[in-house]
């Protein structure tokens, strides 16, 4: 892109070592600050994100605490918390930016599915939060399928990582999911065509991010993740996908 758009990155990691980090299967990721984010996305026009918390870091809320007071009100929170979470805990948590709960089944996830659903509903009663979920769309039976689609609003999260699981994507998409085309490094599916396919079913649906630093990516972001995105959007949909998607879901804008 010769000129980028104003990007609201959808999906990013701060690792700050000050904070617990937990293991998950082994892997502990290498420290990523708020200022090595900034200087990373120096030049691709984001302006705004969510900052999401990653299976290392468990139920730990303090270092994005620290992470968004440092980002300022255009980001917000994403994170995990257990299933008996108190609502004022919740409260102070939307006090403090956070617009979402996040599942992460792809790497061993902290809720069984009565849990899940009754923790996202809760949290969108309650505080207005949406339900993301990192999950192999391949793996998504008529059961959990269900349940997602029923939430009062959600996401998936890296295009459903993989080619067999779109079809089940798009029926996703088509009762008001959104997705986020991100972790390029991770996913085993042409992004422009997932891409492509989304648009079609839904143009509100598809949101942008780096998912900066790429933890356990084959490879990191590049900052022509981008550029494909653009090409398989089209000028028509671009400040939308860029923007505008991604503002309405976390800012309400």
């Amino acid at each position: 892109m010769s000129v980028a758009p104003k990007t609201f990155d959808a999906h990013m990691h701060i690792i700050d070592a000050a904070h617990p980090l937990v293991e998950n299967n082994g892997y502990l990721p290498d420290e990523f600050t708020v200022a090595d984010y900034r200087a990373r996305i120096d030049g691709l026009g984001v302006t705004g994100g969510a900052v999401v918390s990653g299976s290392f870091q468990a139920f730990d809320q303090g270092y994005l605490i620290d992470a968004l007071d440092e980002l300022g009100p255009s980001y917000v929170g994403v994170t995990q918390i257990p299933v008996d979470t108190d609502d004022a805990r919740i409260r102070a948590l939307h006090d403090a930016g956070f617009r979402a709960v996040r599942f992460n089944v792809a790497r061993g996830g902290s809720a069984d599915l009565d849990d899940l659903e009754l923790l996202a509903r809760r949290v969108h009663a309650l505080a207005g939060w949406h339900a993301e979920f990192y999950i192999d769309a391949a793996t998504v039976d008529d059961d959990l399928a269900e349940r997602i689609a029923g939430l009062p609003a959600a996401s998936i999260d890296h295009l459903g990582m993989r080619a067999e699981g779109l079809p089940r994507l798009l029926r996703l998409v088509e009762r008001g999911v959104k997705v986020k085309a991100t972790g390029f490094g991770q996913i085993e599916l042409d992004p422009a065509a997932a891409i492509a396919a989304i648009l079609a079913v839904d143009p509100t649906a598809l949101m942008v991010g780096t998912d900066l630093p790429s933890t356990r990516a084959r490879r990191p972001f590049r900052d022509d993740d981008f550029d494909r995105i653009a090409q398989a959007v089209g000028s028509g949909h671009l400040d939308d996908v860029f923007w505008n998607n991604a503002a309405a879901f976390y800012l309400g804008e």
